[in-house]
């Protein structure tokens, strides 16, 4: 199992409010955590920073390779909480904190399993010469809209609402992650990414990047310099993770 990581301000932001994490965990597991922060222009950082570092933590501290999926799930759920509650607190103590928040995405990969857990608008894609598929559903309010047949996909990519998600880390005091279980083999591949590069990019555009692209330890950089080549009004971050 390999991993790489790339962030980037992108063109027109003037700071990166995206962070994110990669943990080897034991000889055949890994963690990779991406999150996409908002509010202020400190506390945006601090919230995708301190979600990522708390989640990365608290898996690492509570996972065990004998665990059960069932358990590693358990596990997951009690890192997100822990992760929101770190943030949310942090968003009391200060008027430049209130209101901030960060979405949040991890794969936990253990031998043939893959566990994702998801909180907002960043994605997690699995693929491989079969194709691609996204993992996770975005908690949007564009997301939602599709889900009732009033957009497209590509609609959604540039509606004026795009932005508004409907479920964050850190902006109540309690929140759900969704947790999906995957069955991987060799030659998979997980793509972990903030909107910066998902409005940017199809997903079959993606899949040709990650299974027909040149060498895989570059492909973080070649999806990065695509966003770029469009605009990247956004940061953009991805984690690849290939089996």
């Amino acid at each position: 199992m390999e991993v790489w990581g790339l962030t980037d301000t992108g063109n027109v932001r003037q700071q990166n409010q995206d962070a994110y994490r990669i943990e080897q965990l034991g000889e055949n597991a890994l963690l990779a955590v991406v999150c996409d922060g908002m509010g202020g222009a400190r506390s945006g950082n601090v919230a995708s920073r301190l979600a990522s570092e708390v989640f990365s933590e608290e898996v690492k501290r509570s996972f065990s390779a004998a665990q059960t999926p069932q358990e590693c799930e358990r596990v997951l759920r009690s890192a997100a909480s822990l992760a929101n509650i770190a943030v949310y607190e942090q968003s009391l103590l200060s008027e430049e904190y209130s209101g901030m928040g960060t979405t949040l995405v991890a794969a936990l990969v253990h031998d043939k399993t893959a566990l994702v857990v998801n909180i907002g608008d960043s994605r997690a894609y699995h693929i491989n010469a079969d194709g691609v598929q996204r993992v996770t559903t975005d908690h949007s309010v564009v997301e939602l809209m599709v889900q009732r047949g009033e957009l497209t996909p590509e609609q959604a990519k540039n509606h004026p609402s795009k932005n508004l998600i409907t479920r964050a880390v850190g902006t109540s005091a309690q929140v759900f992650a969704d947790v999906f279980c995957l069955t991987v083999r060799k030659g998979d591949c997980l793509l972990l990414c903030t909107d910066g590069l998902s409005n940017q990019m199809a997903d079959q555009e993606i899949l040709f990047e990650v299974v027909h692209g040149a060498r895989m330890d570059d492909c973080c950089k070649r999806l990065l310099e695509i966003a770029k080549e469009r605009g990247a009004p956004d940061n953009v971050t991805s984690v690849l993770i290939a089996l």
